[in-house]
Formats: C-alpha cells, sequence, structure tokens
C-alpha cells in the first residue's frame, strides 16, 4: 500500500544537560501519512554548524563531512526501507520503516506471544469449534517451544524474523535427543508449532516457510491388540467388587465398542438409542475429531452397561458408566493383566485396537464398517489395523505350511 505523505528531516534534539558544551543528539524524524517517528543516529553535534533549513552540519572541516556522509547514507537506508515495504505490498508506516533500520520485524513480534494469542483463542472456543484434548497439545507444544528456546538461545524469546530451517531442525534434534520424545511425537509437536509459524508468513510477518524444506514423516507402529483368548482371561477373571472391577468392566466395553477413553468418559445415557435394526445403539461424537460415531451394541457392551444402570454415580450426572481417570484406569490395568497372566503392556488405548482387529476385522465386519463405527476421518487411518490383521493371517499359514510339511 502506497502512503500519501511522506516526510524525512535530521534535527537536533532538545539541549541534555549530560552533554558538554551544549551539544545535542542528532535524530531523524520519519512522518509518513501524518504520523511521525524519531530515530536515533548515535550522533552529536553542536547546533551553531548546523542548518536547520537544510538538516545537515555546515562547515568544510572534515568531522562535518563525516557525519553530513553519515546521515546520506541513513537517508538511503530510509528508501530503501520504504520500497521493501513496497514490493512485500506491506503497508508504508513510520514504524515499518523504523523497524526495519533497527533490525527488526515489524512490531518487534516474537515467536511466543504469537503462540500464546493462538492458544488462547482456542481456550475461547472449547466445546465450540475444539476439544479440551486439542488445547492441552497446543500447550504442551507452547512450553516446549520455550523451553527449546532457552536451551538453543539463552533468551527468553526469538524475533519471528530468526526462524529458519536450522531453527526447526535443531527444534528437532532437541525433542528427540533432550526430551527423549518419540519420532512420530516429536512429528506432532513440529506440526503444531509449524501452524503458529504459517500464522506469521500469512499475516506478512515472516517472509518465508522455516518448514519449506523439511519433511515431515511417520513411522509405523506396531499397534498391539488383545487376541479373543486374551480377552476371554479378562471376561473370566472374577476381580471382586471394588475398583478393579469397574475398570475392567469399562475396558471391556471399550473392547466391544472401540470408543477411546475420551468418549466414554463423556458418554451420556442420552447417547444411546434405539437403531435402524430395533438393537440398542451408540450415536455420539468423538472428542479428538469432533467426528460422528455409530455403534450398535454388542451383548457383552449392553450386559456390562446394564450393571450400572442404578450406580448412583451415572444417575446423577446423566453417564453411563463411573469411569476413573485416565492415569488410574491404566494404573490398575496394569494389576488385571498380571492378575490374568497377560505379557503385554495394556493400556486403555489397547481396547479400541483390539475392537478394530480381534472384535471386528479378523471377524470379517468390513473395513469401510469398522472405519464408521471409529469415527475415524481417514479411511486410512484405519488400513493400519488390517495391516495387523494380515499379519496375524500370514502367521497361521506360515504354521498351516509347516504343518502340511510335516505330514509329507
Amino acid at each position: 500500500m502506497l502512503e500519501t505523505s511522506f516526510g524525512l528531516i535530521f534535527f537536533l534534539k532538545r539541549p541534555n544537560p549530560e552533554l558538554a558544551e551544549g551539544m545535542r543528539y542528532v535524530y531523524c524524524r520519519v512522518t509518513v501519512n501524518g504520523v511521525p517517528k524519531d530515530i536515533s543516529t548515535k550522533r552529536i553535534w553542536h547546533p551553531s554548524k548546523w542548518s536547520v533549513g537544510a538538516g545537515r552540519a555546515t562547515g568544510s572541516k572534515e568531522d562535518t563531512k563525516t557525519l553530513n556522509a553519515y546521515l546520506d547514507t541513513l537517508t538511503s537506508k530510509i528508501y530503501e526501507a520504504k520500497r521493501s515495504l513496497i514490493e512485500a505490498n506491506k503497508e508504508v508506516t513510520s514504524e515499518g520503516i523504523k523497524n526495519i533500520l533497527l533490525g527488526r520485524t515489524e512490531s518487534g513480534k516474537t515467536i511466543l506471544p504469537i503462540f500464546r494469542e493462538h492458544n488462547d483463542q482456542i481456550a475461547a472456543l472449547i466445546g465450540a469449534d475444539f476439544a479440551p484434548g486439542t488445547l492441552e497439545r497446543y500447550e504442551t507444544c507452547l512450553k516446549h517451544t520455550r523451553d527449546f528456546i532457552k536451551w538453543k538461545y539463552q533468551a527468553d524469546d526469538i524475533e519471528i524474523k530468526k526462524l529458519d530451517y536450522e531453527f526447526i531442525s535443531q527444534y528437532e534434534f532437541w525433542l528427540k535427543a533432550v526430551k527423549k520424545i518419540s519420532h512420530n511425537t516429536t512429528m506432532k509437536y513440529l506440526a503444531n508449532f509449524k501452524k503458529i509459524v504459517l500464522l506469521c508468513v500469512k499475516r506478512g510477518w515472516l517472509q518465508r516457510d522455516p518448514f519449506y524444506a523439511f519433511k515431515f514423516s511417520k513411522r509405523e507402529v506396531d499397534r498391539q491388540a488383545l487376541t479373543e483368548s486374551e480377552l476371554k482371561k479378562v471376561w473370566d477373571k472374577e476381580m471382586g467388587d471394588g475398583r478393579l472391577s469397574y475398570v475392567k468392566d469399562i475396558f471391556l466395553f471399550c473392547c466391544y465398542t472401540g470408543l477411546a477413553y475420551a468418549d466414554v468418559y463423556k458418554l451420556k445415557r442420552t447417547e444411546i438409542v434405539e437403531g435402524i435394526d430395533g438393537g440398542k445403539w451408540i450415536t455420539t461424537k468423538r472428542q479428538k475429531t469432533d467426528t460422528p460415531s455409530r455403534i450398535p451394541l454388542l451383548p457383552i457392551a449392553l450386559e456390562i452397561m446394564e450393571k450400572y444402570e442404578d450406580h448412583p454415580q451415572c444417575e446423577n450426572e446423566n453417564r453411563l458408566l463411573p469411569v476413573l481417570s485416565n492415569q488410574k484406569m491404566n494404573s490398575y490395568l496394569k494389576e488385571i493383566a498380571d492378575l490374568c497372566g497377560i505379557k503385554k503392556n495394556i493400556t486403555f488405548h489397547l481396547a479400541r485396537h483390539t475392537f478394530a482387529t480381534t472384535v471386528t476385522l479378523t471377524n470379517g465386519v468390513p473395513i469401510e464398517s469398522v472405519s464408521k463405527m471409529l469415527g475415524h476421518r481417514n479411511i486410512k487411518t484405519t488400513q493400519q489395523y488390517a495391516k495387523i490383521v494380515d499379519k496375524k493371517i500370514s502367521e497361521d499359514m506360515a504354521r498351516l505350511k509347516d504343518i502340511l510339511n510335516i505330514k509329507k
């Protein structure tokens, strides 16, 4: 955007008692559209050898020539700064020109306040456009970014203009080597950070995306699931009437519905409706992706649900099941695994994997139906579970080949 008026003058500041013999500081004033900004030249001069009209030192001595040459150079830099704003299709302002001269991005912007503003906006939209888990991820990423800047630059923040490929690659190194974060989780944090960086690019505060040459890569994870026999062990194991019994029931409920912890935690009785087949279905939205999920309830899930119909907590809070905190659930699941003689590292999310593989895909449920029930946005996500089923088929067929070879 072009300015409608532009002015540039050099002048001597008012007398400063700290300066000897009436000397004054030489200042530059840039005025754009009536808005002035003063910039110190870091030079001093005596008013008796100064032309107010010309805005230059008077005389023929060497010190006069040196000062005037410096002011001429500064004038050229001011016009270069003005031209760079025009070429970048940015508004020409006195503040913008001053920031360029002082080597700052416009308004001296740094990355952490931009990140903070972004997270505050997400917080204000929780329940409308975002889930609490989304805010939690960005808050964790903000903390990591702040800690990395302190580690790498011994600073509390960094100017946006200093974000480059080196920053990104070192950030990746720090997350993996210093914080000991896995590769895939590191990629997720960097993807969160990239969103903040792209905001800076879109707003004209950063000329180029520092992620331009950075390649995001995801490594395949071996997604474990309980086998049919392991599921039976958990179902058959008597846990009494205490906390382990609650955890066992809720875990099995998710093994037969595919619900993630956050989804079963918030699941209300009103979200159990009559389905197209006349049976009971879960109709909910995934907290992680806000995508709809409709799941017909299998007999085991129905039995568990009916067991807690009269539970006080469920009645008072309109909740389907008395779900504990995720940390406690996972802690008690380790006890359950030991009691059942299961060697796998059982976490609550293992229930979702078990539903996708052992309960549905292995028993011939089409992958499209499994994807819908899991609330996946993309069927490629569901195909990761299909690979596990294929691996199991391969192993079973390999054992069959060995048996057939023995019989020859």
